[in-house]
């Protein structure tokens, strides 16, 4: 829940989350998997039955209860608010009562959580709703989740071993990435609706190529001096900024205007008040590596609100060609069904791959 207002996460920083205005986001995002679950469960007359097995409150009683799914059992009493103790204490709870998978919803870390405590024996599925997801456990998103489960239910789709990747968030607030591998689940998976772990992809001509693009892109800013540039996170977009002779933040979003510096690591609101003052702006992105996410993981200051202040014609996707042959398609999860629709509705995206060099990428809707 830390993302929208800058903190890459909310790993030892809650106070400081909710002092700057955060808000839960697992709530919103388990609401719509479940509902669009039962849904589902409800066309269909074979559908298979299920009985649930959950936490008090809201750590997953109230979402199921209004979701409308009847079969609930509370097996254990959360604390409030919840903590990681409650997650591992509750999957335990849920093995000793049988649970043929766990389903459950947050980040990498409570991935990590999750699948420590679930073991080799039991699949696990997470509803995608942290700052950071690296791990293959989730879905694509929330209506992918849901999809992902039914699939699975019904016997039309088997499990996969995937890698479950967790990130140090206070060295990844500090500016440095530091993924390493926690474990490995058993979890769902449809190649379409599973998201993939993340891939850290270099080759040898990759700093020639980043400094191409940038060279392209910077003859581009330079030709529209009052447009407000907005540098999204990664080392592509880093070297967009060092071809400026500007600094950047690696993780952070910041803001350029006629080659200078205009903000750093912007949160969503610093973003909204500079686009109130600026009426044209484009924003430059670079997928996540395998995963195909250009919104929605990592960058959550840029919240649907910037997206559409914005418009869908001031996006700028920056990858090197090393990056697209293992990236098969680009992903949109805002958070905005609507706005992840008109994003995917155009099916291919123009992506920067070298100096005037573009190449039509598909979207995975």
């Amino acid at each position: 829940m830390g993302g929208r207002v800058g903190l890459k996460g909310t790993d030892g920083v809650l106070d400081e989350a909710l002092r700057r205005g955060a808000t839960p986001v697992a709530p919103g995002r388990s609401a719509e998997a479940l509902r669009r679950l039962k849904a589902a469960l409800d066309a269909d007359p074979d559908a298979p039955d299920i009985d649930w097995l959950t936490c008090s409150g809201a750590m997953g009683e109230a979402a199921l209860r209004s979701a409308g799914f009847g079969k609930v059992t509370v097996l254990h009493a959360a604390s409030e608010p919840p903590t990681a103790a409650d997650t591992v204490a509750a999957v335990h709870e849920f093995l000793r009562a049988g649970a043929e998978l766990v389903l459950f919803c947050g980040g990498d870390g409570t991935a990590r959580d999750v699948t420590q405590a679930a073991g080799d024996g039991t699949p696990v599925l997470g509803i995608p709703s942290g700052v950071k997801m690296y791990s293959g456990v989730f879905g694509v998103s929330p209506e992918g989740t849901a999809d992902l489960l039914l699939h699975f239910l019904r016997g039309d789709i088997g499990l996969a071993r995937v890698e479950v990747l967790d990130l140090d968030e206070e060295r990844y607030r500090q500016g440095e990435w530091a993924v390493r591998l926690t474990g490995a689940a058993m979890t769902p998976f449809e190649p379409s609706l599973t998201q993939a772990s993340k891939q850290l992809i270099s080759e040898a001509e990759d700093a020639q190529t980043k400094a191409d693009i940038a060279a392209w892109l910077a003859e581009r800013i330079a030709a529209q001096p009052g447009t407000l540039v907005l540098l999204g996170p990664g080392s592509t977009v880093q070297a967009v900024a060092e071809h400026l002779g500007v600094s950047k933040t690696l993780l952070g979003i910041d803001a350029l205007l006629g080659g200078e510096s205009a903000g750093r690591d912007l949160c969503e609101t610093g973003l909204l008040e500079l686009l109130r003052r600026h009426d044209r702006a484009v924003l430059i992105l670079s997928p996540i590596g395998a995963q195909g996410f250009v919104l929605g993981r990592g960058n959550l200051q840029i919240s649907p609100a910037v997206v559409r202040r914005i418009g869908l014609d001031g996006l700028r996707v920056v990858a090197t060609p090393a990056k697209l042959r293992r990236t098969p398609c680009l992903r949109f999860d805002t958070g905005d069904a609507g706005l992840d629709r008109a994003l995917s509705a155009r099916g291919y995206v123009p992506v920067i791959t070298g100096y005037r060099r573009q190449r039509m990428t598909p979207v995975c809707r």
